[in-house]
């Protein structure tokens, strides 16, 4: 019988999901697997700068190509990565973390080893991870084919993460290899009964509803249904809105797309066209309270239809098992051929930028910058100021957005940018993270650099934790820290040295505090797409963005 190593199992698996980059750091107890990575030439070594980013990298990679991989090593190593990985968890992205633990006679033993507790337990960590996982696995000689694909399937169908503790002397290890069989990545198929009772009931709703709307929310993303949910859009013809979290995920130049809907903290007109509705289709929706501007979203529950992943709720009835990814294709076809057409008003735009200062501002900022993002890009924002400047942004066509609404860790935008660059090197990233954010994970730039990667990191300079000022103790101690030369970053992190072979052309490294620096140097960058450019924005201490602003005075009391 053909036989084959565990660690190669688990390559081969990765690769079936479309991966060709792990990220994480070295340690003792993984580096024979981190060998089989580096001797492959069809993989890429992340080789991050702790395992923090690490996590934040494979989430990001997740984003752009459907799921993620990260190894860290046994204790010390996987607990730095498990807020990464908990993210990741919460906003259903499957990332797999693959944990080097100690040599199974060692375990068996129950011998006080580094990176342990000292008391013999060598499962405690697999048993926190399992809280934050949607399947885990210790493996062994035994049930390693198994559980690999067990956990490895069930993460990616899940969208959820997955967690495999492998020992250091399995790594290399030879297991019979009888003829596998590719994994079943396919969503689980919907009753053919249920679901044809939630279709005729849903078009029946439809054919009744004088004024319908549909939401697109950031499950379309995690499942990515976007052509499914653009079929739907422009089939139906009913005026569309995205949330916050569904940003990306249709196209904005579509003539019924109306805006970004978030509740309270929509643009004004945004929230009449959606009482004007007497039925809303959500499809994907996400009910966390930035998405949702604090819970104040949506019709009245009788008017509600949602589509979801692995369900469909009809008002108060609901249909477990009739998930979307088969039901919503379903759902356009069966629409009936002629529409009604719609004539729609000219679509709600944010404020218009304010002449009366010269000053980078929130409001001239997100007006201002996508003049200068090209299509295909990816846009990612970190938790604070820039994600709730990219609510209303006009999307330059096909971006793709990346910010952690739901999960909201600072400084997870740095090593997501790396993820995101390292999935798809054709499509520029644009980087916006807040100087607070960016002190937390600042060490990846350094990666962007040894992977020759291009993106345009633009750090928010507002002297300080604005979010955290705006929710309380704007003029307290704790929400300042030490001011850095940012724009020298490029050069303390290598970037100029000889003897990093692997490097990044190095662009513009810039400070900007007026809006005529501001789009001067833009025009520069945009002269020179291969480089890597970095650019400090001053901007006012206490500016935010409209959107920021009305929800953290809509939380004062949570």
């Amino acid at each position: 019988m053909p036989t084959i190593s565990i660690s190669e199992h688990i390559i081969r698996r990765l690769k079936e999901i479309g991966i060709d980059t792990i990220f994480g750091v070295p340690g003792d107890y993984n580096m024979p697997f981190l060998d089989i990575i580096e001797d492959d030439p069809k993989l890429t070594w992340g080789n991050n700068t702790n395992e923090l980013n690490a996590s934040y990298a494979a989430d990001g990679y997740a984003r752009i190509r459907g799921a993620g991989a990260l190894v860290t090593t046994f204790g010390v190593g996987e607990l730095s990565a498990m807020n990464g990985i908990a993210g990741s968890y919460s906003e259903m992205l499957p990332v797999i973390h693959i944990v080097g633990t100690p040599a199974t006679a060692s375990q068996d033993a129950r011998a006080m080893l580094h990176h342990s507790l000292g008391n013999g337990d060598f499962d405690v960590f697999h048993r926190m991870s399992a809280m934050i996982t949607a399947a885990s696995a210790q493996l062994t000689m035994d049930n390693a084919i198994t559980e690999i694909d067990r956990v490895i399937q069930t993460a990616f169908t899940r969208k959820r993460t997955g967690y495999i503790g492998i020992p250091i002397d399995l790594m290399t290890a030879q297991v019979d290899a009888p003829q596998i069989q590719e994994l079943d990545l396919k969503p689980t198929k919907n009753s053919d009964e249920a679901q044809s009772v939630a279709l005729k009931q849903i078009l029946q709703e439809i054919q009744d509803a004088k004024h319908p709307a549909i939401v697109i929310d950031g499950c379309i993303l995690r499942h990515r249904l976007e052509k499914e949910a653009t079929a739907f859009v422009e089939r139906s013809g009913f005026p569309t809105f995205a949330a916050p979290m569904g940003k990306g995920a249709i196209d904005e130049s579509l003539v019924n797309y109306r805006g970004i809907y978030s509740g309270n903290v929509s643009l004004e007109g945004i929230n009449k066209e959606i009482e004007q509705a007497d039925l809303l289709i959500e499809l994907g929706s996400i009910k966390s309270d930035f998405n949702t501007g604090n819970f104040s979203y949506g019709l009245d529950k009788t008017k509600t239809i949602s589509l979801h992943s692995f369900k469909t709720v009809i008002y108060h009835a609901e249909y477990p098992g009739v998930g979307m990814n088969e039901l919503l294709p379903l759902l356009t076809k069966s629409l009936p051929e002629k529409m009604s057409s719609i004539q729609f008003e000219p679509r709600v735009k944010p404020a218009a930028i304010d002449d009366s200062t010269t000053e980078i501002t929130h409001n001239y900022l997100w007006n201002k910058v996508p003049e200068f993002i090209q299509s295909d890009s990816v846009v990612v924002a970190d938790t604070g100021t820039a994600e709730f400047g990219i609510f209303n942004m006009e999307s330059p066509k096909r971006t793709t957005f990346i910010s952690q609404i739901l999960w909201g860790s600072i400084g997870y935008s740095v090593g997501s940018a790396v993820g995101a660059a390292m999935a798809d090197r054709n499509r520029k990233v644009y980087l916006f993270v807040g100087d607070g954010s960016f002190q937390l994970t600042a060490q990846e730039v350094s990666v962007f650099l040894r992977h020759g990667l291009t993106p345009v990191i633009f750090l928010l300079n507002n002297d300080g934790y604005l979010i955290e000022k705006l929710i309380h103790g704007p003029d307290r101690a704790y929400n300042n820290f030490q001011m850095w030369e940012y724009n020298q970053t490029l050069k303390y992190f290598g970037g100029y040295l000889e003897n990093n072979k692997c490097k990044s052309l190095i662009g513009l490294e810039s400070k900007v505090s007026t809006r005529q620096e501001f789009e001067d140097t833009m025009k520069q960058v945009n002269q020179e797409p291969n480089k890597i450019h970095f650019i400090e924005v001053i901007m006012p201490q206490f500016d935010a963005p409209r959107e920021l602003s009305l929800l953290v005075g809509s939380s004062e009391n949570r």
